[in-house]
């Protein structure tokens, strides 16, 4: 299906006027990285729809200094956790997932990690980590609550997540 601006307003009606910015950048990240299936984009839309607070917040709220010194994250040089909070539709966090993105991408976002706040750069980090994540097969299964843990690496914010998953799935004729 190729999504309209309605369409995203109809499942995040706070969105407002970034649904007019946002749209195509979707549809095109749905193309290049295989969310090509309605089951397979109304979990994507639902996702990024909480992760990204309906497309408003390209950026985590948070300063940041959680990730501070997480080498699990590839954080090992001072300011790392506020240079490399979450940003973009699903909140790429760390210098190590920046640094994979970006490789993934073409893009400098270790260098430039303010190009996650922008919408091409913001949808296709979504759906290049939706990729790579194997997250088209989780969809394909219905397995919503398993996409919410691998993308907040857990099931607590699960039940925030399916009110969007339902609306998304209307959208789309499921």
């Amino acid at each position: 299906m190729i999504w309209s601006a309605d369409n995203l307003r109809a499942v995040m009606p706070f969105c407002t006027g970034k649904a007019d910015l946002f749209v195509d950048p979707i549809n095109v990240a749905f193309t290049e990285f295989g969310i090509t299936t309605n089951t397979r984009q109304a979990a994507f839309i639902a996702q990024i729809a909480q992760e990204s607070g309906e497309l408003r917040h390209l950026l985590e709220l948070a300063d940041g200094t959680a990730y501070e010194g997480r080498s699990d994250l590839g954080n090992t040089q001072p300011g790392d956790g506020s240079r490399y909070k979450g940003r973009g539709l699903l909140q790429i966090t760390g210098r190590a997932n920046y640094m994979a993105c970006g490789t993934g991408l073409g893009l400098d976002l270790v260098g430039n990690p303010s190009l996650l706040e922008t919408p091409g750069p913001a949808a296709r980090a979504a759906a290049w980590w939706w990729q790579k994540h194997g997250l088209n097969t989780l969809a394909d299964l219905d397995h919503f609550g398993a996409i919410t843990a691998t993308i907040n690496g857990s099931y607590k914010t699960v039940d925030q997540r399916i009110p969007y998953w339902l609306k998304a799935r209307r959208v789309v004729g499921l």
